[in-house]
This record gives C-alpha cells, structure tokens and sequence, in this order.
C-alpha cells in the first residue's frame, strides 16, 4: 500500500518520534514493505515513518541508485528500527540533498561522512553498524526526520530565507508532484 508523504508543515514532521516495542507493531515487516513501496513510488531513496504521518522511530534506505559511484550499495536495502547515532566522524562533506517531503528544493548540506549506528531490523535483530559515503549520508537524513528535523534546518540563515516562499508554497500545495501527498496548509474546498 503507498501512503501519502506528508508535506513541509506539517508538525508531524518537527515532532521527536517516539521508540517502538515489538509488541506494538507485530505487522512491523508489512508497515517496512509499505513504507518501501511508497518510497519507489516516489522515486526515493529514503522514507521515514513521519513522513507518512506516523512518529515512530523507524526508516528505510535504499542506497543501490549510488552503487555506480560507490559499487558496495549494490542491493543496500535497510529498515531502522529504533536507531540511534552512536557517533559521527570524519570530515563533513557537501553533497546536493532533496526530500520527497520538500518536492523541487534542493540544497548542499554538509555531513559526516561515517556514521555509526545502534538499530533494529524488521525481524527485531539488533546490529550495532558503521556506515560510510552515500549509505551514511542517507542514514544521517532519515534519522534526522525521526528526531525532527529536515535538512533545511542545516542551511545558512540566507539560504532558509532565499527558500521561504518556495517552502509556504509548498505546504500549501502549491507544488506539482508525481505521487500522492498531504499538505497542511490547503484550503478545504478547493
């Protein structure tokens, strides 16, 4: 089932997601093949839980379209359950970033390029990872969604404010996308 991707705006998207127990989601693997299958829709490479309006902790990447730069992405398809940065190292690097949440905006945001990582997966099997390149460049933005935060955040001052208008327009719908979204701001009755 594909969701809508919930628009910039929407408080959903600045809310520190919250942890999950197994318990909770026993249709976990479902919600993760879901959650991939709207990502693909959108052409994506990485979908976190409140960008289809649920504030849980958990994500998904697929990092294989950079395997033509970095061969090891070949077939690197991952959930996050429950991640947590365990640490960050080397020498931020800029890369062009955009976000299926933030439709036609497109930013360079420095990052790390190592992460390590403390999460679950879809079968509630923890592994404690590092991560390095595009596959930990990927990883630092979806955590960032699951803590609330967006890569706007990590613009300069000037640059949020050359984007403004782009970013209301957008939460009010005013943007034109290929797959389905919910925007906070649109007038009912339009």
């Amino acid at each position: 089932m594909k969701y809508p991707i919930i628009a910039y705006g929407d408080p959903v998207l600045r809310k520190k997601a919250t942890a999950i127990e197994p318990d909770e989601y026993p249709h976990i693997k479902e919600l993760v093949e879901n959650m991939f299958e709207t990502m693909y829709a959108a052409r994506g490479v990485g979908l976190a839980a409140p960008q289809v309006g649920m504030s849980m902790r958990l994500f998904v990447i697929d990092a294989t379209p950079f395997d033509d730069e970095e061969p090891e992405l070949k077939d690197f398809k991952k959930a996050f359950i429950n991640a947590t940065i365990l640490e960050e190292s080397g020498e931020e690097w800029g890369f062009n970033e955009g976000c299926l949440s933030i439709p036609d905006i497109r930013e360079d945001v420095y990052r790390k390029p190592v992460v390590r990582m403390s999460y679950y997966d879809e079968n509630w099997k923890h592994h404690e990872e590092t991560f390095k390149g595009m596959a930990a460049r990927v990883i630092q933005h979806e955590y960032d969604h699951i803590e609330g935060k967006l890569f706007t955040d990590k613009l300069s001052p000037l640059r949020k404010r050359l984007i403004e208008k782009k970013l209301n327009d957008i939460s009010k719908g005013m943007v034109d996308v290929e797959y389905r979204m919910k925007f906070p701001n649109v007038k009912k009755g339009r």
